[in-house]
């Protein structure tokens, strides 16, 4: 069972930066899609990012030229580095991997970014 353990949250300005890291185990991580989901309170869980076997990215718009996805497929790491940080940027940040071939989901536990003005 694939296994996702994020860290690197934790509590910081407006404009300030936070470095995101989950590692995946349990995984032939080049068949997965990694990427990083959001849930602010009373808010539905929202795509933040995404980066696929290959290296392609996807980011919300919310987050363009502020975020950077990227994976180390030596590593089974996804990392999301996180610059020019909002208040509206406060959420838990789920780790999430994505089988390419039979799309099976899978979560981390989740870790707090919170953003003070």
């Amino acid at each position: 069972q694939v296994q996702l353990v994020e860290s690197g949250g934790g509590l910081v300005q407006a404009g300030g930066s936070l470095r995101l890291s989950c590692v995946a185990s349990r995984i032939i991580f080049s068949m997965y899609v990694m990427g990083w989901y959001r849930q602010a309170p009373g808010k539905q869980r929202e795509l933040v990012a995404t980066v696929s076997s290959g290296g392609g990215t996807n980011y919300a718009n919310s987050v363009k030229g502020r975020f950077t996805i990227s994976r180390d497929n030596a590593k089974n790491t996804v990392s999301l580095q996180m610059n020019s940080l909002k208040p509206e940027d406060t959420a838990v940040y789920y780790c999430n991997a994505r089988n390419e071939m039979t799309s099976q989901f899978t979560w981390g536990q989740g870790t707090q970014v919170t953003v003070s003005s």
